[in-house]
């Protein structure tokens, strides 16, 4: 860890409604893949740190799930604290919002910073999408009118459009001070976190119209034995139906989510693995704080 009084490191939370590109920005921002993505809203339901140290500058990103109106189940209430426990311990916010798309969720996160200290700068997303950018400028500037927003940065996380800029934003507001984390460092989070993160990925990808938020994962196993990572994971579903939909007709399913997270594990942990997939019924899990917690799901 750096301790030079010229070095600077702050923390920067990335917020915003469900599906508006929160973990692919941060994937971008790191240059490789930590968070987890899909089409389907709620993909992500942890914080995870994303780490990046250029120079003397260390940007400690915090990738969070999507702020949320409807809160039926525990794990719905857990995804809404994650969120919103960061703005009072961080440097700076991303705000993000999708395009000129405004909804009473994005009014929701908007109310919610109102009280945030640090500078909120407003990320609109995913621009390369725009039928007619003409409307941007003018759509950005009344939200600026209702809101006291620090900066206003048009971006494209999937095509890196504009990227540099709000990196230069960034490193703008960092407080000067010590790096918190070794320069090589990317997350916080385990490899077994990462590991059980892939294989829902997966899920969510392959299943996410059968089985939208109805899937966990554990790591059961996880070794090293030679060469080869060995990892044995449990995916828990609610009811039978469910796990006779993620298994799939004579297992080639769970067969497919394997051979798919594999490879992404292979990449991020730079070693052979041998992935162990079983599928279990734990009913009521999601609406079960007790089994929440078992499964990982900690307020941090």
């Amino acid at each position: 860890m750096t301790s030079d009084h010229s070095s600077r490191c702050g923390y920067i939370a990335i917020v915003g409604r469900p599906n508006v590109g929160k973990s692919t920005l941060l994937n971008y921002l790191l240059r490789q893949k930590l968070s987890i993505t899909s089409r389907k809203p709620q993909t992500t339901r942890h914080q995870v740190l994303g780490i990046v140290t250029e120079g003397d500058d260390q940007m400690i990103f915090v990738d969070t799930p999507g702020m949320h109106r409807e809160q039926p189940k525990a794990i719905n209430r857990f995804m809404n604290r994650a969120a919103s426990s960061v703005l009072s311990h961080v440097d700076v916010v991303l705000f993000l919002v999708d395009r000129t798309r405004w909804t009473p969720e994005d009014d929701m996160v908007a109310r919610a910073l109102e009280a945030v200290k640090a500078p909120v700068a407003l990320v609109i997303n995913k621009i390369d999408m725009l039928d007619d950018r003409n409307v941007l400028l003018p759509w950005a500037e009344s939200l600026s009118a209702q809101d006291r927003y620090d900066a206003v940065i048009p971006i494209s996380a999937l095509r890196a459009n504009n990227l540099e800029q709000l990196r230069q934003y960034i490193r703008g507001h960092l407080p000067e001070g010590p790096h918190f984390f070794p320069d090589d460092q990317i997350t916080d989070r385990t490899e077994r976190f990462l590991a059980a993160e892939f294989i829902r990925e997966k899920i969510v990808r392959q299943l996410g119209d059968e089985l939208p938020y109805s899937t966990a994962v554990e790591i059961e196993g996880f070794r090293q034995e030679g060469r080869v990572l060995h990892i044995d994971a449990l995916i828990y579903v609610e009811r039978d139906g469910q796990k006779k939909i993620v298994i799939g007709d004579k297992g080639a399913r769970l067969r497919a989510i394997g051979t798919d997270a594999r490879k992404d594990m292979e990449q991020a942990f730079d070693s052979k693995v041998m992935l162990k997939l079983w599928v279990k019924v734990k009913s009521g899990w999601s609406d079960d704080d007790r089994a929440l917690r078992s499964l990982g799901y900690e307020d941090r």
